[in-house]
């Protein structure tokens, strides 16, 4: 891989079916606590849904899945996975209203430019349910950057998302933090970032 700034979607659209053969277990322990958030059947917008993993884990536990992937490439490894159709959606294209229980993002709004995410939020929040939960996870940091395949992340601070969450519209998230990988095998500081629309 080349060192310089990518898309990141233009890599998962080159690397999909690489991304998709990878051992990834979902996160059940936080799947199982945004689960019991939720209705019985409930619907939940997944974004970023990579090869549908975890939208697999909601699906069999019987909720109404959306799951959605900016990567044509990616949404085709899920649709496999899934034996579903998958939405190819931007982050920013997201224009629905009060559709959904829950939002479940995880490992993707990371890759959204610090200048855009706010919108995004907005957006998100628009799209749940009043009283909805929203999961979303983000590679903590203090400067933006990119990592050694080219791909770029926000890498927020927790003062910085909370803020950005509350002028969403949001009430104030809680936030988790927990040390774990990622994809380019670095240790990497997660904030898992709790919300209520």
């Amino acid at each position: 891989m080349e060192n310089s700034s990518k898309e990141p979607i233009a890599f998962y659209d080159e690397n999909a079916e690489t991304y998709a053969a990878r051992q990834r277990l979902p996160p059940v322990a936080r799947l199982t606590a945004f689960a019991e958030l939720l209705p019985t059947g409930g619907t939940i917008l997944e974004l970023g849904c990579g090869a549908g993993a975890d939208s697999a884990w909601l699906i069999e536990r019987g909720f109404a899945v959306t799951p959605t992937d900016g990567s044509a490439a990616m949404a085709r490894e899920a649709e496999a996975r899934l034996g579903r159709p998958v939405r190819v959606m931007r982050f920013s294209d997201l224009d629905e209203v009060a559709a959904y229980d829950g939002v479940w993002a995880n490992a993707c709004l990371l890759h959204v430019p610090r200048a855009e995410l706010p919108d995004v939020l907005r957006r998100i929040r628009r799209a749940l349910r009043d009283g909805g939960h929203f999961h979303a996870s983000f590679k903590a940091g203090v400067e933006e950057g990119m990592d050694r395949f080219g791909r770029y992340y926000n890498r927020p601070s927790e003062e910085w998302l909370t803020e950005s969450y509350r002028l969403a519209g949001f009430a104030t998230p809680r936030i988790e933090t927990a040390s774990g990988g990622g994809y380019d095998g670095e240790p990497t500081e997660w904030l898992h970032v709790w919300a209520q629309g």
